[in-house]
């Protein structure tokens, strides 16, 4: 049986239609028709095709690795070869010619030279002690607003250190790859993709959110420095600042 024949019948099994299986994994409804028919051209990429039909034989309680090496084996992109001794494409000649001097940059290098000389005079001039307030207040050094550091290899969760108007999620792939979908209570989109082992995602965030986790059972959550069962079930959880976990 094709990859699309299998995941087919285990979704028939499992009792599910199309519509409940693109509600649990996220994917859209037309590109698992298209799966369930071998066709992968509206995945956008092995990468893509390899999440979605991990994540859909998850939905569906079927075996995803074998489904996974039957797509290599007939679909994926071949990589190419480093094999010693063949030449590859010769690289393009780059003809460096004589430039000719450009005389609008040296102008603005020389007007902004006097520019600054002349600020420089006039400061100078001013006598001691008649700075203003604005001159004299240190700058301050610090850039507003949320951060979301990239995944990396780190699994300790970061220490308990915020205020009640933040949530801190922190999301770590243990023994398999994951799928993650986290929005605003408003749908918008903030993080979308796959978790691979080893790897983590933190996001510090100050309104409610929607986390959904395609394969709960092969990472570790911790929300506010605590950590939480989730189960093996594609799972939808509620985040709020200051409220745990809903969901």
């Amino acid at each position: 049986m094709s990859i699309g024949e299998i995941l087919t019948a285990a979704r028939r099994q499992a009792g599910l239609t199309i519509t409940q299986v693109s509600a649990r994994t996220r994917i859209r409804e037309t590109i698992i028709r298209g799966i369930e028919r071998d066709d992968f051209s509206a995945c956008g990429g092995d990468f893509y095709a390899r999440g979605h039909i991990r994540a859909i034989a998850g939905a569906e309680g079927a075996d995803p690795e074998p489904l996974i090496r039957e797509y290599d084996a007939s679909y994926g992109t071949p990589q190419p070869s480093a094999a010693g001794g063949v030449p590859g494409p010769a690289a393009p000649l780059r003809l460096t010619g004589r430039r000719r001097p450009n005389w609008g940059v040296a102008l603005l290098v020389v007007l902004a030279a006097v520019i600054g000389l002349v600020a420089y005079h006039l400061v100078a001039s001013q006598p001691a002690g008649r700075g203003t307030a604005a001159g004299r207040r240190p700058v301050a050094a610090h850039q507003a607003g949320r951060r979301h550091p990239a995944a990396t290899n780190t699994v300790a969760p970061p220490a308990a250190g915020h205020g009640s108007s933040d949530v801190v999620i922190f999301l770590t792939a243990v023994s398999e790859p994951c799928w993650a979908d986290l929005t605003t209570s408003g749908g918008a989109a903030i993080f979308q993709g796959i978790i691979y082992p080893g790897t983590s995602e933190t996001w510090t965030e100050r309104r409610a959110v929607t986390l959904r986790l395609g394969n709960p059972g092969a990472v570790t959550l911790t929300v506010d420095g605590k950590s939480r069962g989730l189960g093996s079930a594609p799972v939808t959880l509620s985040l709020a600042p200051g409220q745990g976990i809903s969901g």
